[in-house]
């Protein structure tokens, strides 16, 4: 039988006691700091929008078109009423409202106006419930339509919409949305077709 020489003994007892120290460590760690004692997750994000009753924000926002060399860009202010008035106001290049109040949605281009029962329309019904669930903290009413996947922390995290009906899945591939704490800060689309888009949003002072 071979014998090692006497001191690697004691270097592998120091790396085993090393390797324990350092997962107990690691523990510690996780059991004393604030995220360990209120884990984040998708609820946890849910009831921290709820809390934000109304809200003004300003947004840049740029579609990305096959068939265009470069960027549609538009920019304007959102504003959230809770729990369910949405509405974006597009100044340049042109100016357009959008408002989703309950169950109706207008559109006003110029002097056109276009009034719309989104029960009618299932899928951009589920669009709209994409964000306006988001900004209300709504978990029921996202998961009705998507399947949810949550990475970050309560400082930023990014959550992620795909979509579970067919009809819905033959026009937006995903939806993601990020944050900071209780603000959304940013919304990206990608179609099935392979167009984009992407909004940029700062909230507005008090």
């Amino acid at each position: 039988m071979t014998h090692l020489p006497s001191h690697t003994a004691p270097a592998a007892a120091f790396s085993r006691t090393a390797r324990l120290a350092a997962v107990l460590a690691g523990l510690a760690l996780a059991v004393w700091s604030p995220g360990a004692l209120a884990a984040w997750d998708l609820q946890q994000l849910m009831d921290t929008l709820a809390q934000t009753k109304s809200g003004r924000a300003t947004f840049i926002e740029k579609k990305h078109i096959a068939l265009l060399d470069r960027p549609v860009e538009s920019s304007g202010e959102l504003l959230y009423t809770a729990p369910d008035r949405l509405e974006k106001r597009t100044l340049k290049p042109k100016p357009e409202s959008m408002v989703v109040n309950g169950g109706e949605l207008v559109i006003e281009r110029g002097r056109q106006k276009y009034q719309l029962q989104l029960q009618a329309y299932p899928e951009l019904a589920a669009f709209i419930d994409s964000i306006r669930g988001t900004l209300a903290g709504d978990r029921g009413a996202l998961e009705r339509s998507y399947r949810l996947s949550l990475e970050g922390s309560a400082e930023r995290w990014t959550l992620q919409l795909q979509p579970l009906d067919p009809k819905m899945q033959a026009v937006i591939q995903r939806i993601r949305i990020s944050g900071v704490r209780n603000q959304v800060r940013g919304i990206d689309i990608a179609q099935a077709d392979g167009d984009s888009s992407s909004m940029a949003i700062e909230q507005a002072a008090p």
